[in-house]
């Protein structure tokens, strides 16, 4: 059992646990939970609602709604995996359809928030975000019972993005800041800027810091500075980002770069 709270906006906590023989009292929490099952099986009674999920199944239990949590009989434990999530995640007038349907087959979803899972003990902001919202629009999809109407992506939002991401690339970029100056969803933001330009913004904005490190580095400037000055949270961030793009770490790559002899 491990429960944490990832330094990135929008996540109240996450919690791994394996349940044995354990019912969990009524409750109710001031967020979004988002759980999937990874082995056994769970009943929960929400409001006067049964639901229950297994492995194939993704479950939301919205905020202020009472509930409990058991095992089924039939396998006597579960093993789950818990996103507790701002109440902004969702339009609180899908409270009511989130108690009514709490819990449905949606292999794609599911697999989406068990990606997002393993990012969390490391998580770059940028790129939860991103996740995130792909993972609410398609909730609301899910709840409103109809086919999703996505908006064709916009070349002239993607510039736009591409100009706000530029001007804050060293320092907090938020697509939520950015949403709030373009007029536009979080979700729309994204794919406008993946089909024009074939990358995501959260790559984008890590491709951009790294080409920065490298000149710093190249200039003799420790990679702890360069860290601060790049953008990146810490140098072991900064590290892991440049060792994947440049195949070698960040200490390593100015160590043997030939420095001007000194005139006599």
């Amino acid at each position: 059992m491990v429960a944490w709270r990832p330094a990135v906006p929008g996540i109240s906590e996450v919690f791994h646990a394996r349940i044995v023989n354990y019912e969990y009292p009524k409750h109710c929490h001031d967020t979004w939970t988002v759980l999937i099952v990874d082995d056994g099986a769970i009943r929960y009674d929400l409001d006067t609602r049964h639901h229950g999920a297994v492995g194939r199944t993704v479950s939301i239990l919205p905020p202020g709604v009472v509930h409990n949590g058991y095992p089924s009989r039939r396998t006597g434990h579960f093993r789950k995996r818990n996103l507790y999530l701002d109440s902004g995640f969702l339009p609180l007038d899908l409270v009511g359809r989130a108690v009514d349907g709490s819990s449905f087959e949606d292999a794609a979803l599911r697999a989406a928030i068990g990606a997002l899972h393993d990012r969390l003990t490391a998580p770059d902001p940028l790129d939860v975000e991103e996740r995130l919202a792909a993972i609410a629009e398609r909730f609301r999809h899910r709840l409103l019972r109809r086919p999703p109407v996505v908006r064709d992506p916009e070349p002239t939002v993607a510039d736009g993005l591409r100009d706000y991401l530029d001007g804050h690339l060293t320092g907090d970029v938020t697509l939520k800041n950015a949403a709030h100056l373009l007029d536009r969803s979080v979700a729309h933001l994204v794919r406008s800027f993946t089909r024009r330009y074939r990358i995501s913004p959260h790559a984008y904005v890590i491709g951009a810091r790294i080409d920065l490190a490298r000149k710093l580095l190249l200039d003799g400037v420790p990679p702890a500075r360069v860290a601060a000055e790049t953008g990146f949270h810490d140098q072991a961030h900064l590290t892991r980002h440049f060792t994947r793009h440049v195949s070698i770490p960040p200490g390593r790559y100015a160590a043997g770069y030939p420095k001007a002899a000194s005139g006599s």
